[in-house]
């Protein structure tokens, strides 16, 4: 006979199971149909899926079938989706990592490039952020700290998605032009002194803001990437010459590069690590994930390995996860006024303002052609993803209200979904091939 508190323990683990799957479920297969639909009106499928997660939340789903969004999605704690979300963001950041090669950064036009860009794309946005957010906050977020809201929202403004922007210079196939390096480099900087900013803002929120144990963190964020590229990338580069020269266990794939069983094992653990090291710096895990892929970004063979094997999962199971779980906290309906629209408007055109024109500016005193600078401007504008990170984390944080956080996931949607037009626009006149254009 099992023991009454064993029986409770196996019926709440079999509950817990049962609602996880069902939402992974309804997930998985509204991401795929989102992504689709999306890519048939010419947009990248990462847009399609941040709508869809947005539409299985409360602003359409719970809105229809209150009794039903109930029921999918709290029944059970939140805690399972969110801890695949991040594993899936983690990989998903080694996976861009991979994808750059950074020995166009060796001219030393790019590297200015690279400077001019990240300097303005950061400063220009701040400032235009910092302004709304001190202007608004008494309206907005009546009852938090204006500094940490003006902070907060200049943060916001700030940052370029660096996974989604990665994902859509995969799609456009130009993640080894010189135009994609500079551009992702000048993201990369950018969401690194974002993440900086961000911890910032959280020691100020907490009352716990400390110059010197900032200063501390900032050294010991450039002693990891140090230790990464000088330490770690070597030894990674040994264990794969080692494992790529033994021969292929019985049961997998010949051929030298290949991703044996040992050799994945050891690269995922190295990803964890490394991803753990960055959480411990305060920088978030997903920095440890991407640096992992920019130090191994030449093994060619181990990359085409990975895309094969692990690439497409992460792409459709992992990440719609996280679009829906920030769906799930977005209420469109909380703008219920003209008023709140207005604002919500002035956001995104001074988000846009300050991204694009910033950017733009910077890539013509750096030397680049007019249309060269309009797509600088356009890709460096990409929020989606990172966009969502930093605002779910001020939202748990209090320092923005529920207002200011739908206007947020606008704007990053807003900012995404006319990447993709502007790529296929603009690049063409570069003299860039872009499939599938008319």
């Amino acid at each position: 006979m099992i023991p009454p508190i064993h029986a409770l323990a196996v019926h709440q683990t079999e509950a817990l199971l049962f609602f996880t799957l069902l939402q992974l479920t309804l997930i998985v297969l509204a991401a795929r149909l989102g992504g689709e639909l999306a890519q048939r009106v010419g947009q990248s499928p990462a847009v399609g899926e941040i709508i869809v997660g947005i539409l299985l939340g409360p602003s359409l789903f719970g809105l229809l079938a209150p009794d039903l969004f109930q029921y999918v999605f709290h029944s059970t704690p939140a805690a399972p989706m969110q801890m695949l979300s991040q594993i899936g963001l983690v990989l998903l950041m080694f996976q861009i990592g991979l994808e750059f090669d950074f020995a166009h950064l060796t001219a030393r036009n790019n590297r200015r490039a690279v400077a001019l860009i990240a300097s303005a794309s950061m400063a220009a946005p701040f400032a235009l952020g910092f302004g709304f957010g001190w202007l608004s906050a008494p309206l907005l977020s009546p009852g938090i700290n204006p500094l940490a809201t003006s902070l907060f929202i200049a943060t916001a403004f700030s940052i370029t998605a660096l996974p989604i922007l990665g994902r859509i210079m995969m799609e456009f196939k130009i993640t080894r032009l010189p135009i994609g390096v500079i551009a992702i480099s000048a993201a990369a900087i950018n969401d690194v002194i974002g993440w900086l900013l961000l911890a910032l803002i959280t020691a100020l929120a907490l009352a716990e803001f400390s110059a010197a144990a900032f200063a501390f963190k900032v050294a010991l964020v450039g002693v990891f990437f140090a230790t990464w590229w000088f330490v770690v990338r070597p030894l990674m580069k040994r264990v794969i010459r080692a494992s790529q020269a033994k021969p292929v266990p019985v049961g997998e794939k010949a051929g030298r590069g290949k991703l044996t069983h040992n050799l994945l094992g050891i690269l995922l653990a190295a990803i964890f690590v490394s991803a753990m090291t960055t959480y411990q710096l305060g920088i978030f895990a997903i920095f440890g994930g991407f640096m992992m892929g920019v130090i191994l970004h030449d093994e060619h063979e181990l990359i085409e390995a990975w895309k094969e094997r692990i690439g497409h999962f992460v792409m459709v199971f992992f990440l719609p996860i996280f679009f829906t779980y920030t769906g799930l906290r977005t209420n469109v309906g909380g703008l219920d006024s003209v008023e709140a629209w207005g604002w919500c408007g002035l956001l995104i055109a001074l988000a846009t303002l300050g991204k694009f024109g910033g950017s733009y500016i910077a890539a013509r005193w750096a030397g680049m052609s007019h249309h060269e600078g309009k797509v600088i401007g356009i890709m460096m504008n990409t929020r989606a993803l990172m966009e969502l990170i930093v605002i779910n984390v001020g939202f748990d944080l209090g320092v923005i209200s529920q207002q200011v956080f739908t206007m947020l996931v606008l704007m990053a949607i807003f900012s995404t979904v006319i990447t993709t037009p502007g790529l296929r626009r603009w690049l063409p006149k570069m003299g860039v091939v872009v499939a599938g254009r008319h």
